[in-house]
């Protein structure tokens, strides 16, 4: 496991810690080679240097959120403000937490990506990576 990210799992309160415990270690897991690190104060994975999944500590618990996850087509994500493709789910509790779910996203989080590394580059325009 990287290093900061560990960091940032043992900074949260017992419970906070357990969920992003389960959470980087199912992300881990399920995408073994690809980057991960700490990007704006928060964990996230990249692939080919465009952001995948990610999780943040807010107020109402633990939020994990895949940038793209608006076309997931999966009821449990609650999709974001319109503008990006994000979705995001929170856990307050670890055993909220389904892995076969969480499995399902990642595996889409590979095939369904928004081209947020370039969206500088193109004037706030996402256009979707090809798969």
């Amino acid at each position: 496991m990287n290093k900061d990210i560990q960091a940032y799992n043992d900074s949260q309160s017992p419970a906070e810690r357990e969920i992003c415990e389960v959470l980087s270690a199912e992300i881990n897991r399920r995408l073994p080679e690809e980057e991960s690190k700490i990007w704006h104060a928060h964990p996230v994975w990249f692939i080919d240097g465009n952001p995948i999944a990610g999780y943040s500590k807010l107020k109402a618990g633990i939020r994990l959120m895949f940038w793209s996850g608006a076309d997931f087509e999966e009821a449990q994500l609650k999709i974001g403000s319109g503008k990006f493709k994000d979705a995001s789910i929170t856990y307050t509790a670890p055993e909220q937490i389904n892995t076969a779910d969480l499995g399902r996203w990642l595996e889409k989080s590979k095939t369904i990506q928004w081209d947020y590394k370039n969206i500088i580059k193109r004037k706030g325009v996402l256009l979707r990576v090809p798969h």
